[in-house]
């Protein structure tokens, strides 16, 4: 069974997250793009934990959840949850993001319980820890050795494995001897597989992409995609899968491109600058309009630590793809900035109505079948998208990517899309 899994979002309960980020909610929307298996995200949240109890039955013998009463098509739940550690390392303050799985409520609540002695659970559904990352893998995995812990978005400047700012040079000095115990990273939005492999040190690592989403709009759940192939679908199954690296299992990855992500080159919002790592490095980090620091973006802070040239492919590496949310190729092509427009709606509503959900559209739906809902324009749009062949205007220090589909006619034979090759086929990486 192919199981579709974004294994990092939040609850309602989470700063800057939607109200609407409910059981309910996350049901409709994750049967709408394509997922079959979510993260309950926020577990140490005790009323979101309530929430869970409430609406979530176990699935007899799986480590896994789906609503009660729920029939026909399924939507399992994994429960997991991140935490942010903050302790002093070197005479240096470091905030680091972490993803906690688990395969019980029982589990979770003694990890919570544990974990409210270094900090309030209740003031955010990722709480803030006042413990080092090694203590918390260490105890983590001591509760329960089926739990499993990896690091978050972990490129991104701020709270992360790598950060520029308050972030580590390698997975040892951040782990220390409880590195055995992690088997896994989350790439983040600014990040892809590539971008990873130019770091030998990340080889035996699985690269994991999840969307850590903040609301339940199919523009944000799933963005970002981990692929499974599960004789059965259970916690132990996909852990095992993780763990092991095992590609006949672990598929390939949804990415969107890293371009697109919010933090991928260095800048400086207030001032509109936005820079390459090459420009970046000539000005010493410094904005050109007002002298302060730049945001370092992940590029940059990639290039310091590879030490692999750009398009080095590892053996065994897992395989991704890129693609980008169904709503933003419609703004894109309609010329709208607002995602949740009723025109851009009624589109996606057609084309989900068609094939079923927004990963057949992106994946699988041919030019003709596309072009029998939507005009020609929009569906090359699609294809391209699936043959990776668009411009995106980098982000930077905490502005998404532009994404330009059709930015100029190119004379460029790589530029034009291959209408005998337009399906991905998912085939091709079972």
């Amino acid at each position: 069974m192919l199981v579709f899994a974004d294994l990092h979002i939040h609850g309602r309960y989470s700063r800057a997250t939607s109200q609407r980020m409910n059981v309910n909610e996350l049901v409709h929307y994750s049967l709408i793009k394509g997922l079959n298996l979510i993260g309950t995200g926020d577990f140490t949240h005790p009323e979101w934990m309530k929430e869970l109890r409430n609406s979530l039955g176990e699935v007899l013998g799986t480590g896994l959840y789906k609503p009660t009463g729920q029939t026909n098509r399924q939507v399992y739940f994994m429960i997991t949850s991140e935490v942010c550690t903050i302790f002093n390392y070197n005479d240096r303050i470091k905030k680091i993001h972490h993803v906690i799985m688990t395969p019980s409520f029982e589990i979770a609540e003694q990890i919570s319980d544990y974990l409210s002695k270094f900090g309030s659970l209740q003031a955010d559904g990722r709480p803030q820890l006042k413990m080092t990352a090694t203590e918390l893998v260490e105890e983590v995995i001591n509760i329960s050795r089926h739990n499993m812990i990896f690091p978050a978005h972990v490129w991104t400047p701020w709270f992360s494995l790598f950060g520029a700012f308050s972030g580590f040079d390698s997975l040892e000095d951040c782990y220390q001897d409880q590195s055995r115990h992690i088997f896994a990273l989350e790439t983040g939005l600014s990040s892809d597989p590539p971008m990873n492999w130019r770091l030998s040190a990340l080889d035996k690592y699985s690269l994991l992409s999840n969307s850590d989403s903040h609301s339940p709009w199919p523009w944000r759940i799933g963005r970002e995609t981990n692929v499974f192939e599960l004789s059965t679908v259970t916690y132990n199954e996909v852990v095992d899968t993780i763990r092991k690296k095992d590609p006949k299992r672990f598929k390939f990855t949804i990415e969107t491109n890293p371009a697109y992500g919010k933090y991928h080159w260095t800048g400086h919002r207030s001032c509109n600058v936005s820079l390459p790592p090459s420009e970046a490095i000539k000005l010493n980090n410094r904005c050109p309009v007002c002298n302060r620091k730049l945001t370092e973006g992940v590029e940059q802070r990639i290039e310091k630590l590879a030490d692999r040239p750009p398009g080095f492919h590892p053996e065994g590496s897992i395989g991704f793809k890129h693609l980008l949310p169904l709503h933003e190729i419609l703004a894109s092509v309609l010329n709208m900035k607002t995602l949740s427009s009723v025109k851009i709606w009624n589109i996606y509503n057609a084309l989900i109505l068609r094939f079923g959900t927004e990963f057949n559209v992106l994946l699988e739906a041919s030019f003709k079948e596309l072009t029998q809902i939507v005009n020609p324009t929009i569906a090359e749009a699609i294809i391209r998208v699936r043959q990776d062949k668009v411009k995106i205007e980098p982000g930077y220090d905490g502005v998404y990517g532009k994404i330009k589909i059709f930015e100029k006619k190119s004379k460029n034979t790589k530029d034009k899309i291959d209408f005998k090759d337009e399906k991905v086929g998912l085939e091709r990486f079972i």
